[in-house]
């Protein structure tokens, strides 16, 4: 059940849904600073496309996770 430094300690996991520029290139092994802080890649990075309506490109969608403890 884990050493003496774990069994006091509560592990807490933050996630974040990130919306990155158009054509961002994000792998699942990337690491990211949001807020400060650095998080891991969970996932894979969604990639929005190009709409019909106005051609423009859409973001780069991926989820981030941040754990202490």
């Amino acid at each position: 059940m884990g050493g003496d430094q774990q069994q006091a300690r509560d592990t807490v996991i933050v996630g974040y849904t990130v919306y990155a520029p158009p054509g961002s290139v994000v792998l699942t092994t990337d690491r990211v600073r949001i807020r400060g802080e650095t998080c891991e890649i969970t996932g894979f990075p969604g990639d929005w496309g190009q709409s019909p309506f106005t051609g423009t490109r859409g973001p780069v969608q991926f989820a981030a996770d941040r754990v202490t403890g």
